[in-house]
């Protein structure tokens, strides 16, 4: 909400600047999201007169004028406007002044080869309003060479970010309380004028409607003038506030509601036919609002209609067929209170906010209905003219105060500041809360928010000054912050880390795909979750797997020319349970798809992913998430959606499988419509067990050995169909104090190889302990190797 300090001061009596208004807003608990100076945009404007105005020699429209600033020469200065003439006086703006309307920076240069010393300026490029067709003309004694900000008393201009629980500061007149509540000043409650009628209300006004709309009041002025312009004063205002003067009446009624918080509405009464009444619209019923669109109606909507139809969604948007306009004669002033929740709600239905619905469906108060119609009536009056009939009233307006029990004692209990007693009873009763001597308050139906004690703390902390509450951490048994994350949480975020520091890209892709994509991944429907009512028929069945969302980001990367795809996504998995019940399983999915390196001068052709770079990442990301690498088995059956002899699965034990990786099949890669080759990971973090001796992930301290380690090669001869992981797995059992590692690097079958076998060398390590290998230490190691490869049906290559 925005506002000058000039409009606050008309409710505040105060000598504060606004940087120390600012300060206290703050203070109370209203935030100041800015504080604007318009002073500072009118640097380099003074008020100038026009000495001379002759016709430019080479532009009809054109003129050429003396100007004189008050220092030293006159000025040549060429302008365009009509009413430009000898001895006014106007606005000028000198060279490297800049123009608030669109920022050009003014420089002396010459127009149509005359010299022109800056330029006469309109209201619209001043923006102190939307007049454009001439420049601005000030009074005779406007004082010659003084700042234009000086002279136009330029004020600050305060913007507020108001909490949806405070609807009551949602007008200047409420800040104003709130601030004088706060020592910032001296309150100057508005008086309300006597309105002198000249007869009955020729119009029935009624609510048919008492829950949407439980009062309803109105009035009718005759002979009102709408062809005057509002006053300079009210403009200034509005304009400050970020509204565009329109005309008198209206801009009275938007005045009313930022000065007061109070919308009201005003119609033309020769458009209007009949009584005007509050009701329940009919389904089906449209209406076209002033902003040029029109809204279907439902039965639970309140509108104001009269004997020819809706003219106004209540509380929210007034009609555009029975709008003010400048021929406008008469008006009907409405002013109501509507149910907050029923406003919402319609709000909500029609997609339509406003500045009356933020108030209306936050709560306005209660008991300003005459009071704001007085308000109405009387600038109405002042500005426009006209009589002004009686006050119809129909319903009445929820006015019972709330009445809380209250202990000054919860003050330091709840908010944690110390605050007297009577100090307490003071801050409340300048908030307009009655305090009996027994401590039991009457809240002022304005303040909707107030619910209990609790509520009345707040007011006495927050006024009392916010930042007079202490920063105290809370307790804690040992003094030191507890971890908030769940070891599964901890450990999808080192494997996150873990993933992008390998390459690979997060991606987050829907929990809900297409049926298809789903089926395919699924071994039947028994284990499907499908929605009923899906969003689209591309978000219909819940993933079961991690891999065609992945596939679906790999493919739109492919199609919009991406060379490569690493991508990485920690999600769930879905599945039926045991009697229908769902199972989510937490997943890491894995995609490689694209070219592993581009083509260069030292390669030649680009290299594609394969299912080894699949089976890197699943170990690398595996011993991130703490799973026993070293003890895993690699087996077959990765599925069928994966490439039969591309692929496999890493287990604990035949059962427990940890991760299935390799190539997919093609049939997978045509059923996504995706280039292949493409690999693909699975890790299933549920089946990865925990740690032994707690779920630290933190590595012991490296000690490093004493002696240097020693390595011995061996060549075996092995059935053609063994999985040389099986054959290093059985070396590096075969010694676990002595060998520390196992590697082949080399197989071979061919000349000099048994039909059916294969050669396979594999390097060991050997890391002595607290003395060196003797001889026969290493040659007992090394029978020990070659007995546990020969349970592979392993025989070493003589």
């Amino acid at each position: 909400m925005k506002f000058s300090l000039e409009w606050l001061k008309y409710f505040l009596e105060t000598e504060a600047s606004a940087a120390e208004i600012a300060a206290a807003l703050n203070r109370i608990g209203h935030e100041v999201e800015g504080l604007e100076d318009p002073a500072d945009r009118l640097e380099g404007f003074c008020v100038a007169t026009v000495l001379t105005a002759a016709k430019h020699p080479d532009a009809d429209k054109l003129q050429v004028l003396t100007v004189d600033t008050g220092e030293g020469d006159p000025l040549q200065v060429v302008c365009g406007a009509p009413n430009a003439r000898a001895g006014m006086k106007g606005v000028l703006g000198l060279p490297g002044a800049v123009v608030p309307a669109n920022g050009m920076e003014l420089r002396k240069s010459a127009i149509r080869g005359v010299e022109s010393n800056g330029m006469m300026c309109s209201v619209r490029e001043l923006e102190l309003g939307d007049e454009h067709d001439g420049i601005i003309e000030l009074p005779e004694e406007a004082p010659v060479g003084s700042s234009f900000a000086e002279y136009s008393d330029a004020s600050p201009i305060f913007d507020v970010a108001i909490t949806p629980n405070r609807p009551d500061c949602m007008g200047v007149y409420g800040i104003a309380r709130d601030l004088a509540a706060a020592g910032v000043g001296t309150f100057k409650p508005i008086e309300v004028s006597e309105i002198e009628a000249a007869g009955p209300c020729p119009v029935e006004i009624r609510t048919d409607d008492s829950e949407g709309c439980p009062a309803f009041y109105g009035r009718v002025i005759k002979g009102v003038d709408n062809t005057v312009s509002s006053p300079d004063w009210m403009q200034r205002r509005l304009i400050a506030a970020g509204q565009r003067p329109i005309s008198a009446i209206v801009d009275i009624t938007n005045y009313v509601l930022l000065a007061f918080g109070r919308p009201a509405h005003a119609y033309d009464l020769a458009k209007l036919t009949g009584a005007v009444v509050a009701r329940r619209a009919k389904d089906g019923e449209k209406v076209e609002a002033l902003n040029e669109k029109t809204y279907t109606l439902d039965s639970s909507m309140t509108v104001i209609a009269d004997d020819a139809g809706v003219h106004d969604i209540a509380g929210i948007m007034g009609g555009e067929h029975s709008g003010v306009t400048e021929g406008t004669a008469d008006v009907l002033l409405e002013i109501a209170y509507f149910d907050p929740e029923r406003i919402g709600v319609t709000g909500r239905k029609l997609g339509l906010a406003s500045d009356a619905r933020t108030r209306f469906e936050r709560g306005v108060d209660p008991e300003f209905l005459d009071d704001g119609l007085a308000i109405l009536t009387s600038l109405i009056q002042r500005v426009c003219g006209g009589e002004a009939s009686e006050v119809m009233r129909a319903g009445s307006p929820p006015t019972a105060p709330k009445q809380v029990a209250f202990d000054p004692a919860l003050t330091e209990k709840l908010g944690g500041i110390a605050v007297g007693d009577e100090e307490q009873r003071a801050i409340l009763g300048s908030l307009g809360f009655e305090v009996g001597p027994n401590w039991q308050v009457s809240c002022p139906p304005r303040r909707h928010d107030i619910e209990g004690a609790a509520d009345l703390v707040e007011e006495v902390v927050r006024i009392h000054g916010l930042d007079a509450v202490r920063s105290v951490a809370l307790p804690r048994a040992d003094g030191v912050a507890r971890p908030t994350a769940t070891a599964e949480q901890a450990a999808e975020r080192k494997l996150r880390r873990a993933a992008a520091a390998r390459g690979l890209n997060e991606a987050v892709t829907w929990s809900f795909i297409p049926e298809a994509d789903a089926d395919h991944f699924t071994e039947g429907n028994g284990g499907l979750w499908v929605l009923e009512n899906p969003i689209s028929e591309d978000m219909k069945a819940m993933r079961p797997s991690m891999i065609p969302g992945l596939l679906a980001a790999a493919k739109r990367n492919q199609d919009r020319g991406a060379a490569s795809s690493r991508l990485f996504e920690i999600g769930r998995r879905y599945f039926r349970g045991e009697k229908g019940a769902s199972d989510e399983r937490p997943t890491l999915g894995v995609l490689l798809a694209g070219e592993k390196t581009p083509r260069g001068w030292d390669n030649g052709k680009a290299e594609s992913f394969d299912a080894f770079d699949a089976k890197a990442e699943a170990l690398a990301l595996l011993e991130a998430a703490g799973a026993p690498v070293a003890n895993l088995m690699v087996m077959g059956e990765a599925g069928s959606q994966f490439h039969p002899g591309q692929s496999a699965t890493l287990r604990l034990g035949p059962k427990n499988v940890l991760a299935r990786f390799g190539a997919l099949h093609p049939a997978t890669l045509k059923a996504f419509d995706i280039d292949g080759p493409v690999m693909a990971v699975e890790l299933f973090l549920d089946a990865i067990p925990p740690r032994k001796g707690g779920g630290s992930f933190a590595r012991p301290a490296y000690a490093p050995p004493a002696l240097q380690a020693i390595t011995r090669d061996f060549a075996f001869l092995v059935p053609v169909d063994l999985a040389a992981g099986d054959l290093v797995r059985s070396v590096n059992g075969a010694d676990k104090q002595a060998i520390t590692s196992a590697r082949v690097f080399d197989v071979f079958a061919g000349q000099g190889v048994p039909e059916g076998k294969k050669s396979v060398a594999v390097e060991v390590t050997l890391q002595p302990g607290e003395k060196s290998f003797t001889d026969e230490e290493i040659k007992a190691i090394s029978d020990k190797i070659v007995a546990a490869a020969a349970k592979q049906g392993a025989e070493l290559r003589r």
